[in-house]
């Protein structure tokens, strides 16, 4: 029995099996825009993991190298972006903007810019809304598939049966959709019948396999979710966070800053001058749109689009950081209340793990294996900050663009559609349990923590965020005008 209910359509579909075998592609290298790896939190997962464009369920063992043949892995935390989707309302009105400027009032004689005044269509609508597209229910079925080759002892069709698996998820459709496209992913690997296939876009119902539209999920009668805001869109519960940042313009000065500094207004005059019209035609959200439907096209269609022509490396390059500044200062380490507002998150995380080692340790079962929660990439980016992940000597500033050219905060590296932190909690014998973080499936190493091996003692993990630990309460921290610690 389904436990949710959408405000559009649902279409109900039969089960088809075998989705997913011998899943190969090949992708030609010449179809990939030169620009794609500054795609920023639009980009494609393939661009961080570029052997996915071969096999798209690839997976490499050897990035999971435990101290001893003892070790045994006892649990997975998996806390997963939503896949790719559509851009929102916002997004799509300034492509709009860009696009009548294109089809009224560009003049020139490049072939690119001929096709998108008399081929190209602005296809996007603004109801699509940040919706799941199908690229991003493949990628949250594919990334389950290959969870479960990496884990096979934690993500099995025993553990999914018996219960061991619990999913979480922000009440966003694309996130409550991503976690069904996960579970689709297992269930259809281990052909587990009595699925109901869903479709959730359009006006009509259909009841036929031959007739499916452009984007499909799963959802499944055995197996439940829970929806949970309060863990996946802390964000929004944080008063503090909100009135301090989210909603005030002065938090993100050093954004405003930069977009009104000579880097941009170079790319906005070179755009002008590429489609012949006025400087002032191409304001930094046009300019931007630009970007983003190369993004969008690229992402969702797989289409090196005619938009990417407006751009260079060194152009992608100067949009990527005005996004990563944007990141920086709204979710990352600008402002001290972006982290501190994922410490719900981060004890939740922790208490589950503290739990799961106290079970094992009295011989007992773990009753939570595996902890898939999905979210967002504003969800992800607070606690890896927290954590201390990607953390520059110099924070971004709206005139270091320079001095930043290898910063490690690099939302296109870190935040992709999908993008996944997977922590996985080893007994390695004699009482030792082994904490390894993994990114988007590569391993990581704590930051700041003495042993810097990619599976250190969870222990020395604990007494390394022993403050954050005993403090970084959520509600303590979110509270808007927070009371002074005493001497």
């Amino acid at each position: 029995m389904l436990t949710f209910l959408w405000k559009f359509t649902v279409f109900y579909v039969c089960y088809t099996s075998g989705f997913l075998s011998n899943y190969v592609t090949f992708e030609d290298e010449a179809n990939i825009p030169a620009i794609a790896k500054y795609f920023n939190t639009k980009g494609r997962y393939e661009e961080v993991n570029p052997y996915l464009r071969e096999d798209i369920l690839a997976v490499n063992r050897s990035i999971l190298q435990p101290p001893s043949a003892e070790c045994r892995q006892i649990h997975l935390t998996a806390i997963i972006r939503h896949g790719t989707r559509y851009p929102t309302t916002k997004n799509i009105k300034e492509m709009q903007q860009l696009y009548n400027i294109v089809l009224h009032n560009a003049s020139g004689e490049q072939s690119w810019l001929h096709e998108l005044q008399t081929q190209w269509r602005m296809w996007y609508t603004e109801d699509m809304d940040g919706r799941l597209v199908q690229k991003g229910v493949n990628e949250l079925k594919h990334l389950a598939v290959r969870l479960s080759k990496l884990f096979p002892s934690l993500i099995s069709e025993e553990k999914l049966r018996g219960g061991f698996i619990k999913f979480i998820t922000s009440s966003k459709h694309r996130c409550v959709n991503s976690t069904l496209s996960f579970k689709a992913g297992l269930t259809e690997l281990w052909d587990i019948k009595g699925m109901t296939m869903i479709i959730m876009m359009g006006p009509l119902c259909i009841a036929c396999c031959s007739l499916l539209p452009v984007a499909f999920l799963c959802a499944d009668v055995e197996f439940d979710h829970a929806v949970n805001d309060a863990l996946m869109r802390f964000f929004d519960k944080c008063t503090r966070f909100v009135e301090e940042v989210d909603n005030n313009p002065s938090a993100v000065t050093e954004v405003e800053k930069f977009k009104e500094g000579p880097e941009m207004r170079r790319v906005q005059q070179k755009i002008a001058d590429i489609l012949n019209v006025p400087y002032s035609s191409i304001t930094y959200d046009v300019a931007e749109a630009a970007f983003y439907l190369c993004a969008y096209e690229f992402a969702i269609r797989s289409v090196k689009s005619p938009w990417c022509e407006l751009f260079d490396e060194d152009d992608a390059k100067v949009i990527e950081y005005a996004s990563d500044l944007r990141e920086f200062w709204k979710r990352g380490y600008g402002h001290d209340i972006n982290s501190k507002a994922s410490c719900i998150l981060f004890h939740d995380v922790f208490s589950r793990m503290d739990k799961t080692a106290t079970q094992n340790k009295l011989g007992q079962q773990v009753t939570e294996a595996v902890t898939v929660q999905v979210g967002h990439a504003d969800t992800l980016l607070p606690l890896l900050t927290l954590l201390g992940f990607f953390n520059d000597s110099e924070p971004l500033t709206s005139t270091n663009y320079a001095a930043q050219a290898h910063r490690s905060f690099r939302t296109s590296h870190m935040l992709p559609y999908a993008a996944n932190l997977l922590l996985v909690l080893s007994d390695c014998g004699g009482g030792d349990l082994r904490l390894q973080p993994l990114l988007n499936e590569k391993p990581v190493t704590f930051p700041g923590l003495t042993d810097r091996s990619s599976m250190p003692l969870y222990r020395d993990v604990l007494e390394h965020y022993k403050d954050l630990l005993q403090g970084c309460d959520f509600e303590t921290e979110c509270q808007l005008f927070k009371q002074p610690a005493e001497v």
